[in-house]
């Protein structure tokens, strides 16, 4: 018998931005039609925004209906909906989320969250300190989930001071970092592709293969999130995290087992044997550019320079 899942109110902080739209509602709308999601849940959107509840549930769907493969229609939506919500709320001042936790409380009177949350932290790595502080004054961390999305910090000293702000607060279990590129079915496939394929798995090695080439093609542009990317910059946001992720699944070796650690384990090893560049071969090892404009998919697009932000 399958395991009944907990009661579990979902807050994304960033519920206007680019990452909850395209990404997020549609993943939490697919999971709610799954019924993989508990019967005592709600999702709480919080951000800067001028919105109420109703408009956020518009944008919802709004947003729903273009990118998801399953529109919102019918029954199920309108119960997922129905447990949709909005707060309009700051990060950076002190105290900003006292006032928060009444709105969860009343969540989990309606609903039967039973004051479980999961954080999903959806905006720009330079907040997640304030974010998690402002959980911290308001008492909301316990019984909490945190997910931090990529990059993590701009260098090592940086996410060792964040790491340190996290732990003021949660429990390092209770801390989820992730790299929404692990989710994609391509790359998920990638490890029954090596381990479980009696074809390739014994010559997936050196003597066999003469080099793998990792090529990632976006189909999109900037898209309103020029700010994010002058702040982060794209080689920060896409290299160490989404391709060294590809990288360490393409060449690690097969882990003991599939638990979390064990992979982890494997990854880490391949990150470790990889030769760093020295600062005198950079220019020679690289090739590094802008795209300007030009025609893609029959429309003619901005280059990067001329992108607002």
């Amino acid at each position: 018998m399958a395991k009944e899942l907990l009661p579990q109110a979902a807050v994304i902080y960033g519920a206007s931005g680019d990452l909850t739209q395209r990404k997020l509602l549609p993943a939490f709308w697919h999971l709610w039609l799954q019924r993989r999601l508990p019967k005592g849940f709600a999702l709480v959107g919080y951000a800067r925004s001028a919105m109420t509840s109703e408009e956020f549930r518009q944008s919802t769907y709004d947003h729903v209906r273009k990118f998801s493969k399953h529109p919102p229609e019918g029954e199920a939506w309108d119960e997922f909906a129905r447990r949709l919500s909005y707060y309009r709320g700051e990060f950076s001042e002190p105290g900003a989320m006292n006032d928060f936790a009444t709105h969860l409380e009343k969540i989990d009177a309606e609903f039967g969250t039973q004051g479980r949350r999961i954080f999903d932290a959806a905006v720009p790595p330079t907040v997640y300190a304030d974010i998690v502080r402002r959980i911290g004054e308001a008492g909301l961390q316990r019984d909490a989930k945190i997910v931090l999305e990529k990059p993590f910090g701009r260098d090592l000293q940086s996410a060792r001071e964040l790491n340190e702000v996290i732990h003021s607060v949660f429990d390092e279990t209770q801390v989820f970092r992730i790299d929404h590129y692990l989710g994609k079915e391509t790359v998920q496939n990638i490890l029954a592709f090596r381990f479980a394929n009696g074809m390739f798995e014994p010559i997936w090695n050196r003597r066999y293969i003469d080099h793998v080439q990792i090529t990632v093609a976006e189909s999109i542009g900037v898209e309103g999130r020029g700010g994010y990317f002058e702040e982060a910059g794209i080689i920060r946001d896409m290299i160490q995290n989404h391709l060294m992720q590809v990288l360490t699944l393409v060449a690690m070796e097969p882990p003991a087992s599939l638990t979390a650690d064990a992979v982890r384990d494997e990854k880490v090893k391949v990150l470790k044997a990889i030769r760093s560049f020295r600062p005198d071969e950079i220019d020679d090892a690289t090739v590094r550019a802008q795209y300007t404009r030009g025609p893609f998919g029959g429309e003619e697009v901005k280059g990067y320079r001329e992108e607002e932000g």
